[in-house]
Parts: structure tokens; sequence; C-alpha cells
């Protein structure tokens, strides 16, 4: 099985809708990621896409977008991918490299991909490219730990 093919989550399509409907249920009651303007538009077992709008309150000194806005964009899609699977999951670490700027009014794309899921941890690779002309802004890397639920 390559690293991009994943067993699912349960098996049947219930336990798939009900680990989308898991990480919807997250989003919905993330206010962080609402504030900062981002929309989820794809939400799929193991797989997110997440938009935000660069606003002049998250551009710096350089006249470029911050890179922390950048990373809380692509940090919020892998979020959303690995939760899919309807399990309590968070950030056990990340990285990121910026490749580009992003500029006022840049629309960013983050997509989010699970690349490998194994006992309570995980890899998830989000690609963060600018929607105008598909230049990538930068590439993040997730590691993830899923909790036992209180």
């Amino acid at each position: 099985m390559s690293e991009t093919q994943l067993p699912a989550g349960g098996g049947d399509g219930q336990d798939v809708e009900a680990g989308v409907a898991f990480a919807r249920q997250m989003w919905d009651d993330d206010e962080a990621s609402r504030r900062l303007g981002m929309d989820a538009v794809v939400v799929e077992q193991d797989h997110a896409v997440v938009r935000m709008t660069i606003r002049d309150d998250m551009v710096n000194g350089h006249a470029i977008c911050h890179g922390g806005y950048i990373f809380t964009l692509a940090d919020s899609c892998f979020a959303l991918a690995c939760n899919s699977r309807g399990r309590l999951t968070v950030a056990a670490g990340a990285d990121i490299s910026f490749t580009a700027p992003g500029r006022l009014g840049d629309v960013l794309v983050a997509e989010g991909h699970v690349r490998s899921a194994f006992g309570r941890s995980g890899i998830t690779d989000v690609t963060v490219r600018r929607e105008s002309d598909g230049q990538i802004i930068a590439e993040f890397r997730g590691r993830s730990r899923s909790l036992k639920r209180p």
C-alpha cells in the first residue's frame, strides 16, 4: 500500500460520514480560524482544503503576509484533515518552508492530505498556494497524535 493510500477509518460509509462530521463540528467551533476569515472548502476523510484572503492586518513591515498567518492557515487545514477520521487529534509538531511571499489581497488555498496514520500518530502534508496563479507559497508537514476523549 502506498503512503497516500490509507485504509478507511472504520470500513463502512457511516464511519467515514461520522468522521467527517466530527471534523466539521470541530471547524464550526474554531473561533480563531473563523476570525481570520478562513473558509473550509473541502472536508473529506484524510483530505481538506481551506481558503484565506490576506488582509491589511496580516501584512508585515516588508509588505508581505506575516509567516505566522500562513502557518496558521496550514495548521487549520492540517487539523481538519487529521480529525476527519472522528478521533480527537492534535498537533505533536510541525515544520513549514516558505517558498514565495503572499501579498495583500492574495487568496491563499491550503490543501492537506494525511500521508500516514499509524496507531495514535500521523503525518499530514499541507501545500499552500496562491489561488490566482497556483504559485506554491509554503509546504507544511504536521505530526499528529490522537487523544483519548475524556
